[in-house]
């Protein structure tokens, strides 16, 4: 059972679900080599917005790093070992990314966890991203790790179906949130970020999720 809101603000690992961990601050003693990281990565493939496959223009922009990167058009979702808008491979995964994951993972109790796949996202007060599943990994066995930076959110955590109750979970700068197993499939999403400035992000928030893509 996924634990209540309010415990949330405890500074220790929390059990949201049997294979849902919430590592407060994690990622706060890497921030600013990961974040030296992440600037070569973001000029060689910047933020841009892609469409879903019905058309639509995706809120959240994004970019990628690592062997696969996630990508949606008119032909579907998928991962591509290339950027579509530049044809080239997508940056490499910075190893301090790779390194926090497998330390996060660890944690959650998923040992050996090596991420080949960084989705970026950006978002700015108002973006939201609605409810979805993680389903475009060759194998679910292996958990995601999602850390998040600059401007806090709400995190809404389902279930199984659509239609399954959610959960609201706060998230702030340097956490890191790892979930899989018999939870790896839940919907998820995110609320409309409030408007903001954070110190050292400005008026936005960047979330990396580390996966095992192929």
């Amino acid at each position: 059972m996924i634990q209540s809101d309010l415990d949330l603000f405890d500074a220790h690992p929390q059990q949201l679900a049997a294979h849902t961990t919430l590592l407060p601050g994690f990622a706060l003693a890497e921030l600013e080599p990961l974040l030296d990281a992440l600037r070569p990565v973001l000029r060689a493939a910047p933020f841009r917005h892609m469409q879903t496959p019905g058309g639509l223009r995706m809120a959240v922009a994004l970019s990628n790093c690592g062997a696969l990167g996630w990508v949606s058009d008119a032909s579907g979702y998928r991962y591509s070992a290339t950027d579509p808008v530049s044809g080239k491979p997508w940056p490499a995964l910075p190893r301090v990314l790779v390194e926090l994951a497998s330390r996060a993972a660890a944690q959650a109790g998923f040992d050996g966890f090596v991420a080949d796949a960084c989705l970026i996202n950006h978002y700015l007060p108002g973006t939201r991203l609605s409810l979805h599943q993680d389903r475009d990994e060759q194998d679910y066995a292996h958990p995601i790790v999602s850390i998040s930076l600059g401007l806090p959110a709400v995190f809404l955590f389902g279930g199984l179906q659509r239609s399954d109750r959610t959960r609201r979970i706060p998230l702030n700068h340097g956490d890191v949130l790892v979930w899989g197993g018999e939870d790896r499939l839940r919907f998820h999403g995110v609320l409309p970020i409030k408007p903001g400035v954070h110190p050292r992000m400005g008026e936005r928030r960047i979330n990396l999720t580390l996966r095992k893509a192929g």
